[in-house]
């Protein structure tokens, strides 16, 4: 037997679900669709989709917890300073500083439910 799937996503679970959604409608620039208030919310990002659902009340207490997550939601931008002055406007600057990987350069930050961002821009090669 093959495992076979036919898309993949992720989703971020929030009990401030209306407040974790205007967060992403204003970072991603987008509105959700689709979007079923207080329940789902979904971005088609430009290779993958992101959820947001509220938990069920019975699920609620396995999502309330703050615990790091060893889960991060990965952006590739065009310009890190750019990309780190719009969280900062939005009211969620990054708490760290620019780190540089062989890969290129990255900078954590959090969303206002203090799921990890990897905000990161990549090394320009010299082909």
């Amino acid at each position: 037997m093959v495992f076979q799937y036919t898309n993949a996503f992720v989703t971020i679970a929030s009990v401030n679900f209306e407040m974790l959604v205007n967060f992403y409608t204003k970072l991603l620039e987008q509105k959700p669709v689709p979007l079923v208030p207080n329940v789902y919310a979904e971005f088609n990002l430009v290779s993958m989709q992101l959820g947001i659902f509220k938990p069920k009340n019975t699920n609620e207490s396995e999502f309330e917890a703050i615990a790091k997550s060893k889960i991060s939601l990965c952006l590739e931008v065009s310009n890190l300073e750019d990309a780190i002055a719009y969280l900062t406007a939005l009211g969620y600057p990054p708490p760290g500083d620019i780190s540089i990987a062989s890969h290129g350069r990255e900078i954590y930050a959090y969303d206002p439910d203090g799921n990890r961002l990897i905000l990161h821009q990549a090394a320009r090669g010299s082909h």
